[in-house]
């Protein structure tokens, strides 16, 4: 709750953009849901369409659990005494009623919110690293988990909705954090989740092959990333910072997500003349070195990260640090500090003689940068284990089979998450693109069971050899069609690596 002052229904419909109300305003609010399972007696509830729900539907629940009001963007008939109002758009009042309920926090936090199809997760932790060493206490929002204070809570959405986002902004602001990071994805610039949140810097790493299924075309997916730079405004925040959008220069689509902000603009790349450049880029097995120049002048960092995607990565949170005022010392200091992240190229030892790597690389681009990064892992042969969800993008399937195939010495294809659609079907609408690109040089399995698929390649792999196990990365479940089952890339592999070198010996 915001504080011991209750606010009154009225109070919290300033902004929500209402359209009609029936009944009385002066209700006093002790909380707000959109899930009507969450309510509890005071409570506000805003019906939203989900992917699967529509919150129209279980008014009466609500009221039943408590409720003392209703937000809706239809009619409904709620018992008499409880108050409704009618809005143009749930999920945008939902956003206004939320950063009102919950006193504005972002107004007193520095936020930076990172967008694109790969690297947001990456980023917003070196994000993180970099405010914490310049003396901003940084929290997350994010794919992995959001960090908030010293808990780390398990996350369900990439951004969550607008309520738990502001929930957990006022929950960062009241245990003493100054900034937060967050990951923005397309769908919750789409859907009004980060509405209310007064972001000072934005980030665009780069933008893929990816989420049609929901956007449509790849025009709607750009625009959509797009339209939140747009929103970022112009000026100083009410923290004192100038609004900033960092933007990855080496990206073909820079130019464009440039011209559709009005705040400031600082560059990053490689290969371009950005504001913030690495040159003298090395990469090593565990790691990476770079000279990064800024305006200011420059500083050579010692990444605990491999593969130029992370170098970009680095780079944007350099960025970030610079724009939020940071000195490139504490930047540097900040990147350096950063030895992985949970799923992304994360490295499975059990002491075993070849490299083992969990990523949660699911779409072309993604796979082909952990691919070519994870060949410095070893000298001897690379095999691939990967599938694709089930009810997203299927243009994806074929062409991250023709990536496999192109990049990987052997590829086991298998199951991701399902979810409604057969997995053997999945299996081979990837097997056409491997078939395209005329098979990887050792050949090529379907093993639709995951952990059997798993199995089989690290039984396969021999001294200096790689395995890498795309798709999941940190996921800790599968979704299929009937059920939900408990699944984790990095403990298959685990478990399997112990049964194969038991005692420090290879097992038969």
């Amino acid at each position: 709750m915001p504080g011991a002052q209750m606010p009154q229904f009225k109070e919290l419909l300033k902004d929500a953009g209402v359209k009609g109300f029936s009944g009385s305003s002066d209700a006093v609010v002790t909380g707000v849901a959109y899930d009507s399972r969450l309510v509890e007696p005071g409570y506000v509830f805003v019906c939203i369409k989900g992917e699967k729900h529509d919150g129209h539907e279980f008014v009466g629940d609500a009221v039943r659990r408590g409720a003392v009001a209703i937000v809706a963007e239809r009619e409904v008939a709620p018992p008499e005494g409880v108050a409704v109002a009618l809005v143009s758009d749930s999920r945008e009042a939902l956003a206004r009623i939320a950063q009102v309920f919950y006193g504005d926090p972002s107004r007193s936090l520095v936020c930076v919110g990172v967008t694109g199809t790969k690297g947001k997760t990456t980023t917003t932790h070196l994000v993180k690293a970099v405010l914490d060493a310049s003396g901003r206490w940084c929290g997350i929002i994010g794919t992995v988990g959001h960090v908030i204070g010293n808990e780390v809570v398990q996350a369900k959405h990439t951004t969550p909705e607008a309520l738990d986002i502001q929930r957990m902004l006022n929950d960062m602001r009241a245990r003493g954090q100054t900034a937060a990071a967050m990951e923005v994805s397309s769908h919750a610039v789409v859907q009004r989740r980060v509405l209310g949140v007064d972001f000072d810097i934005g980030v665009f790493t780069n933008i893929g092959h990816d989420h049609l299924d929901f956007h449509g075309t790849f025009e709607n997916y750009l625009a959509a990333k797009a339209s939140f730079f747009e929103a970022l405004g112009t000026g100083r925040s009410p923290k004192g910072l100038l609004r900033t959008a960092v933007v990855n220069l080496d990206q073909p689509q820079a130019g464009y997500i440039i011209s559709r902000t009005r705040a400031r603009v600082l560059t990053y790349g490689i290969t371009s003349e950005a504001d913030v450049r690495a040159h003298n880029v090395e990469l090593f097995p565990h790691g990476a070195s770079f000279v990064v120049r800024v305006p200011s002048g420059q500083a050579e960092v010692r990444l605990r990260l491999t593969g130029v995607f992370n170098v970009y990565n680095a780079l944007a949170a350099i960025a970030c640090g610079i724009a939020s005022g940071a000195s490139l010392e504490d930047a540097k200091s900040g990147v350096e500090q950063v030895t992985g992240v949970p799923g992304r190229f994360e490295a499975i030892d059990e002491g075993q003689p070849f490299a083992v790597v969990v990523d949660f690389a699911h779409t072309p681009d993604s796979l082909e940068n952990i691919l070519r990064a994870a060949r410095s892992l070893g000298k001897g042969d690379m095999t691939v284990v990967f599938g694709c969800g089930g009810d997203r993008d299927r243009t994806k399937r074929p062409v991250m089979g023709e990536v496999a195939a192109r990049l990987a010495d052997r590829v086991i294809i298998t199951s991701d998450n399902p979810r409604s659609e057969d997995p053997e079907a999945i299996c081979r609408e990837i097997e056409g693109g491997v078939l395209k690109a005329g098979g990887p040089r050792d050949g090529y399995e379907v093993i639709v069971n995951r952990a059997d698929a798993i199995s089989r390649a690290l039984a396969l792999a021999r001294e200096g050899d790689v395995v890498v196990i795309a798709g999941k990365g940190h996921e800790t479940y599968q979704i299929f069609r009937d059920r939900t089952i408990h699944f984790d890339d990095r403990e298959v592999a685990r478990n399997c690596l112990r049964e194969r070198f038991a005692g420090g010996k290879v097992q038969s």
